[in-house]
């Protein structure tokens, strides 16, 4: 746990990493925990509400590991997860680790397609899924020949599919939690595939105390008295699962678990209010979307932090949350394999807008260059994690040869790129991949976008390098315009000439190219490689 100082270098330099040789996390978040103390407020979609304690939670996950352990599941199976936020979910991974196999998350949302390949992939021995997901699971099913379990909690139960709660209630209550070290496998996350198919990050138990520093940081030295936290992300992705649920249940802290369809800004700082949330993970397509909201509080919300993480925020979105929200949004960075390595706590330092932060306590971060040196100040470089670190991944699932281009000696290498400056704070400029040679510059597209952003015009913004015979590559841009604007040539040059007065000649999107709607990832993030081959079919 962090102890709290009066600076960022303090922290720091007080900071040590405790990582005992046996772990397991589902031994420290459910069953060391105080069986009568609060874990789980599940709030369904019709507005029920059930309290769980961690003593109920820890009978219930001893049940389904012993009944997951009579059909056959063991040690080192892959178990596929695909819930959304709910109990089931949370019960489901416990008993995973309890059995010391491998928990797979998967979104609820995504299709067949998608389920196949990384419920394939992984090699997956069973899934617990509900009654949507269970139609996609049996779409597949016979494709999938690893596949010899499936459960649900929906109400339907064709043959050959277990019902989730009797398999449950059948097992014992009982159960001694597998002997596990920190260093052995516990799930299997795999990347959102932005470039090239999603890659499974295999991570140990001691990932979680990894972790923590990363929460505790920008949540202002979590956990405080009367500490609550809740996130709209879906606890499929590590945002959710790592960044929420689980640290919080190592402190103790109760979570709110409430995760509509379709994200409701107003419905957000509902809840917020009335189940008094105090802690908050709210990605920066939820913060835009809780902007547009009138007078939030009238919601009665009385929160004491918020991180926010995937996207530079900007100054106005910072500006907001101080004046909306009572706190200032405490931005982080990280990524699937190496999560939580960089942010800011503005209790300790300042907060500079535009900035991911600072490296964590506990967490070795760098700017390098292609041989794995550190760059001096003001050099973009592509940020890179010095291993040993215990939230560092175990390596790619069944990919030893993405693993090793992963590392460059010591160093786990992002794929993203950014600038230090002299006091540390880094300054995210793109993806490695998307960086732009243009006539002997090299120009990442978030500066761009961010330039593009604000003109009125621009409701969202991806920028590519486009093939070109003189420069090599020019700028691009693809453009989703504000309600009221239309695509003419004249707006065109209005957008070129904003960015060029306010950033570079280079830098100006030389071409644009106005649609519909932009590609994104699960996570809300941008598809360059489909970006790309639109560029190459000329649209």
């Amino acid at each position: 746990m962090l102890a709290p100082g009066r600076t960022y270098d303090e922290v720091v330099s007080r900071f040590r990493w405790k990582i005992p040789d046996r772990y397991n996390i589902a031994v420290d978040v459910c069953d060391r925990q105080d069986p009568e103390a609060v874990a789980l407020i599940y709030v369904d979609e019709a507005g029920a509400e059930t309290r769980y304690t961690f003593g109920t939670l820890a009978e219930l996950s001893n049940r389904l590991a012993n009944a997951l352990a009579h059909r056959g599941v063991g040690r080192g199976d892959r178990v596929g997860i695909l819930l959304g936020q709910c109990p089931e979910t949370a019960l489901t991974h416990l008993a995973v680790y309890k059995l010391g196999a491998v928990a797979v998350p998967l979104f609820s949302l995504f299709g067949p397609d998608a389920l196949e390949y990384r419920l394939s992939h992984s090699g997956a021995r069973a899934v617990v899924t509900d009654g949507p997901g269970l139609a996609k699971v049996l779409e597949i099913r016979d494709r999938l020949p690893e596949l010899e379990l499936v459960l649900t909690t929906g109400s339907d139960t064709p043959a050959g599919v277990l019902p989730f709660w009797d398999e449950l209630r059948a097992g014992a209550p009982d159960r001694e939690p597998a002997d596990t070290g920190a260093d052995d496998p516990a799930l299997i996350i795999y990347t959102s595939g932005t470039t090239g198919p999603p890659k499974g990050a295999l991570h140990a138990h001691r990932t979680l105390l990894g972790h923590l520093p990363g929460v505790e940081f920008p949540h202002e030295f979590f956990p405080q008295p009367g500490d609550r936290f809740w996130t709209p992300a879906d606890w499929a992705w590590i945002g959710g699962l790592i960044d929420v649920l689980l640290p919080s249940w190592h402190h103790g802290v109760p979570v709110l678990a409430y995760r509509a369809r379709k994200f409701d800004p107003e419905e957000a700082f509902f809840r917020m209010g009335r189940h008094a949330v105090r802690n908050a993970f709210l990605p920066p397509t939820a913060l835009r979307m809780m902007r547009q909201v009138d007078d939030p509080s009238r919601f009665g919300a009385r929160l004491r932090t918020v991180g926010s993480g995937g996207e530079s925020l900007g100054e106005d979105t910072l500006a907001w949350g101080r004046e909306a929200l009572g706190v200032t949004i405490n931005e982080f960075y990280g990524q699937t394999e190496v999560n939580l390595v960089v942010s800011n706590c503005a209790g300790v330092m300042e907060v500079r807008p535009g900035s991911m932060g600072r490296p964590v306590p506990g967490h070795t971060v760098a700017v390098i260059d292609e041989a794995g040196n550190p760059l001096p100040p003001g050099e973009m470089g592509e940020v890179a994690v010095r291993r040993p670190d215990p939230v560092m991944f175990l390596g790619y699932w069944r990919n030893p040869e993405a693993t090793r281009r992963k590392f460059t000696g010591e160093w786990c290498r992002t794929g993203d790129l950014a600038r230090a400056d002299e006091e540390g704070y880094l300054w995210f400029q793109g993806r490695s991949d998307d960086l732009i040679l243009s006539a002997g510059y090299r120009i990442g597209p978030t500066e761009i976008e961010d330039s593009l952003m604000q003109h009125p015009a621009v409701a969202r913004a991806a920028v590519i390098g486009s093939p070109d015979p003189v420069r090599g590559e020019v700028v691009k841009a693809y453009l989703v315009l504000a309600p009221g604007w239309e695509a003419t040539a004249e707006l065109e040059r209005q957008i070129q000439e904003h960015v060029r007065s306010r950033l570079a000649a280079h830098e100006y999107p030389r071409r644009i190219s106005f649609v519909e709607e932009l590609p994104l990832t699960a996570t809300g993030k941008i598809k360059r490689d489909v970006l790309r081959r639109w560029d190459r079919e000329g649209r």
